[in-house]
């Protein structure tokens, strides 16, 4: 339990800063997860159209380091390959 005054502000930050990141993450995975939907439906435009969408959520959690960069380029890369195979 915090006891001095900074370490209570500490910990009301790292709540407050948990919840904002796991909003993003669920976020960015909403997003995954609906342009995969849209893949396995077999509809191209609907997938690339949230592509677009996922790519620029995935970029801003990288951007606050909730996402590796290499991670992001992996996921990006891979779905993108899907959509052309279409």
């Amino acid at each position: 339990m915090a006891n001095s005054a900074g370490s209570k502000k500490r910990a009301r930050q790292s709540t407050k800063r948990n919840k904002h990141n796991s909003q993003i993450r669920a976020k960015v995975r909403t997003f995954i997860k609906k342009v995969t939907y849209a893949l396995e439906a077999g509809n191209k435009e609907e997938a690339q159209n949230g592509y677009g969408i996922m790519q620029k959520m995935i970029d801003q959690a990288v951007s606050k380091g909730l996402i590796h960069k290499k991670q992001a380029s992996r996921k990006k890369s891979r779905i993108n390959a899907q959509i052309k195979a279409l």
